[in-house]
């Protein structure tokens, strides 16, 4: 390929690949790039010609919030337990990596979850395969203290917070009183389970995507990926038999919906970041409201406090 053609960011992916075992020796001419989704990170699917190989170069200001050291260390876990792609080099002072390509699979969206038959019991399935690894990952997901970290961080940006955020946070107190007295079993989970972190062959749905990882109640992942699929009740009873096998106890239940308001709450404030540094993905400043919005309209169910006692019990 003609370097000219090459996009923007041609020469990082290439500095990247040069880097990586077995490519040392690999021009501009040799590869073909294939830009991919993504809110924050530029990510490329490169072919070689004789391999296929994803290179994700960091989103400006993330090294703010992420460790890349520890989602690399990871993201080598979750590929020795057999939901994740292959790492073949990471640099944790630039951010880049270079990961195997899975073959053969669709990048999962809300509209596939919605259409693609068994989708949601098979991210419920690999959900299970991943807690039930036995694997231990570096870094503790607490969600209150993030909240904290990420308040923290928008206090020195011109951005401003939804109108009510503060009072939501302090009802939520109780539930953060809940989940330390009732706390979830630790276990590696994947804690930002966007639909486009699932790869789906059909048979088998593989995750990606580890910035966010850590040891956490294995529920939130399960709570989270309802939300952002925007799963109906069928598609989320669905996604709770893949990952039980069986119905769910009304505790376990109970959880899960906890979670479901609590990583809007969280992720409300993580897309007002992504505003305040520039981040062109997408409208955040609409991210963050809506995302509000449902957190709020969650708590202001009359389930709610039936959810939270389920729990207690």
């Amino acid at each position: 390929m003609n370097p000219t053609d090459m996009p923007e960011h041609a020469a990082k992916v290439l500095a990247a690949l040069t880097r990586t075992p077995g490519f040392a020796d690999l021009r501009l001419e040799d590869i073909t790039m294939t830009r991919q989704g993504g809110m924050t990170n530029r990510v490329f699917l490169v072919d070689t010609g004789t391999d296929r190989v994803i290179v994700r170069i960091p989103g400006d200001g993330t090294e703010a919030y992420i460790d890349r050291r520890i989602e690399a260390v990871n993201a080598e876990a979750a590929h020795a337990a057999g939901v994740s792609a292959k790492v073949l080099w990471s640099d944790p002072g630039s951010g880049l990596m270079v990961s195997r390509a899975i073959d053969d699979i669709v990048t999962m969206t809300p509209e596939l979850f919605a259409t693609r038959p068994g989708a949601a019991e098979r991210a419920g399935k690999a959900l299970a395969k991943l807690h039930g690894s036995g694997r231990t990952f570096e870094f503790r997901f607490e969600l209150f203290a993030m909240i904290d970290e990420y308040l923290s961080l928008l206090a020195g940006k011109d951005v401003a917070l939804p109108e009510g955020y503060h009072d939501i946070v302090a009802a939520a107190a109780p539930v953060k009183t809940l989940l330390a007295k009732k706390p979830g079993v630790l276990a590696p989970c994947h804690c930002d389970p966007l639909c486009e972190n699932f790869l789906d062959d059909g048979k088998v749905m593989w995750i990606v995507d580890w910035e966010y990882s850590g040891m956490n109640d294995p529920l939130w992942d399960v709570g989270d990926l309802s939300v952002e699929a925007g799963l109906t009740d069928a598609h989320e009873a669905e996604l709770m038999q893949g990952y039980f096998g069986h119905a769910p106890s009304a505790a376990d239940h109970g959880r899960i919906v906890i979670y479901k308001a609590m990583c809007d709450l969280l992720w409300t404030l993580w897309g007002l970041i992504q505003l305040a540094d520039g981040n062109t993905a997408e409208d955040f400043r609409a991210y963050a409201d809506g995302r509000f919005a449902r957190c709020r309209t969650l708590m202001d169910d009359p389930a709610w406090e039936g959810h939270l006692a389920a729990v207690r019990g």
